[in-house]
């Protein structure tokens, strides 16, 4: 009877992976389709839509955009997740828990509420829509991942290993360049990627405090979706799944390489 009960588990278990993830390869396969309708049986295997996808300018653009917004959000919320990492952990603060509860909160609320809630305080600021106003807003989301990511890892490096640093004559700074920032290194690459997937990735927020005439991957996805569904939107979607998926594990598998690395 217990036999049965995990059996029925592990097929309940396959069926949610199948609802979830078929669908994906169905645009993945539908991508490589030879004729511009994307039915099945398919009609031939074919990179067309990958080309026809470089061609146009206005995903040319997008992708631009979204790379440069990635890459500054990775950058800014790496830069200031390691930061409050360091003083959460390494340094005792008046309010500690309080300034890790807000670093953290973006997690809590539903994305929807946070995009509106900062679209609000923006307008009631009088700051209209702008490229730095919506790399903030990815930062806001970004930086709880990274910060998280960062506080697990330092907090597994012994501190005596810094304070012997700092007794052979190492500043403060020289001591965190020296030892500790290369002991984070695979929690900063992971985090780094995160950020920047996460940015890449981002529709909510994206729709909320764009300004106008810029568009994301994702929005641009979305506005194509509104005139007819196209096989290049297909192509585009297979794009950004490996991105989305392929950067994640690369992370991983560079943080295992570097922590092993480090152990060795």
């Amino acid at each position: 009877m217990r036999g049965a009960g995990w059996q029925a588990i592990r097929i309940y278990a396959v069926c949610v992976y199948l609802f979830m993830f078929l669908p994906v390869a169905v645009v993945v396969l539908l991508s490589f389709n030879a004729s511009q309708f994307g039915a099945f049986p398919m009609t031939g295997f074919s990179f067309r839509w990958f080309a026809t996808l470089w061609q146009n300018e206005a995903v040319m653009r997008a992708f631009r955009t979204s790379l440069i917004l990635g890459g500054l959000t990775a950058v800014i919320s790496t830069t200031l997740g390691v930061l409050a990492a360091l003083a959460l952990v390494r340094y005792s603060i008046r309010g500690r828990n309080l300034v890790a509860t807000v670093l953290i909160a973006p997690l809590l609320v539903p994305e929807v509420v946070l995009a509106v809630a900062l679209l609000l305080f923006l307008n009631f600021a009088g700051i209209g829509k702008s490229m730095p106003m919506l790399l903030a807003g990815h930062v806001i989301f970004t930086l709880p991942f990274v910060f998280l990511v960062v506080q697990a890892r330092l907090v597994g490096i012994r501190r005596d290993i810094e304070e012997a640093a700092l007794s052979l004559g190492a500043s403060p700074v020289q001591t965190f360049l020296s030892v500790t920032l290369p002991l984070l290194m695979p929690a900063v690459a992971a985090g780094a990627l995160f950020a920047f997937t996460i940015s890449f990735d981002n529709i909510t927020g994206t729709l909320f405090w764009k300004p106008g005439g810029v568009e994301t991957v994702p929005t641009q996805i979305f506005a194509m979706l509104r005139h007819s569904i196209s096989p290049e939107i297909n192509a585009l979607g297979t794009v950004m799944i490996v991105m989305t998926v392929g950067l994640p594990l690369l992370g991983a598998a560079l943080a295992r390489k570097l922590a092993m690395k480090r152990g060795g």
